[in-house]
């Protein structure tokens, strides 16, 4: 089945409370209390986003998010937790979260996020959708499906990789500024967004170093530009 939220929360009072406020928002969710259930669920149905709590039994949230991108499952997190520490923001947002709300939070502002996230994953799948693979140097680079070829060899991109390679690509030799690429990339500008992005940016580097034709270029105090030098 189709459904709009996937909820993880192992407090129980606050998972029925989230599932009625969605349901009065005209969403549809489905509630599990770990992260084992929650790759469970995923099996026979499908969701939108994922709210996902960080301490939980059996499973926690960041290893859930760790499962089902191993997976290669192309889910939207947003990771809702007491725990307020940078370096759990750090390594959330390193994960693919999308978002991270701490607790306690205002219920409008939860659902506000989460219908952000929803449309900008309906936005990014229709631009992309009609996406033909294109030539990045030496690779062969399918949006559609998150891959880059070369030589035969493919390479499988996160979510968040593969949202960057392409605002790059469709940009290459201009430069894209920070700014403008969290905004596209996460739908806001901010510090812990910021340090995930430089996470994902070298770990693009590390997969396109193979072919040295193809630099992402920092541009001091400004941002970044896709540079690929024709032989």
């Amino acid at each position: 089945m189709n459904y709009d939220v996937l909820i993880l929360e192992d407090d129980v009072a606050l998972g029925g409370l989230l599932v009625d406020f969605f349901a009065s928002e005209d969403l549809t969710s489905q509630w599990v209390k770990d992260g084992v259930e929650g790759l469970e669920i995923l099996e026979e149905n499908n969701f939108q986003l994922a709210l996902v709590d960080v301490m939980m039994p059996r499973m926690d949230g960041f290893t859930f998010a760790e499962k089902i991108k191993q997976k290669g499952k192309q889910l939207p997190l947003l990771f809702c937790t007491a725990r307020s520490l940078k370096h759990d923001k750090l390594h959330g947002f390193a994960l693919g979260a999308d978002d991270y709300i701490v607790k306690p939070f205002d219920e409008e502002e939860l659902v506000c996020r989460v219908k952000a996230i929803m449309r900008r994953a309906c936005h990014q799948v229709d631009s992309i959708s009609v996406a033909k693979p294109v030539k990045l140097g030496a690779f062969h680079y399918d949006i559609n499906h998150y891959e880059l070829e070369l030589d035969g060899e493919k390479t499988r991109l996160t979510k968040k990789e593969n949202k960057i390679l392409s605002l790059l690509w469709r940009k290459r030799g201009e430069v894209v500024s920070r700014e403008e690429a969290l905004i596209e990339v996460y739908g806001k500008n901010d510090y812990f967004l910021g340090r995930s992005f430089d996470v994902f940016i070298s770990k693009l580097r590390k997969i396109l170093k193979e072919d040295p034709t193809i630099e992402i270029e920092n541009v001091f105090g400004v941002g970044f530009m896709l540079k690929i030098i024709d032989n």
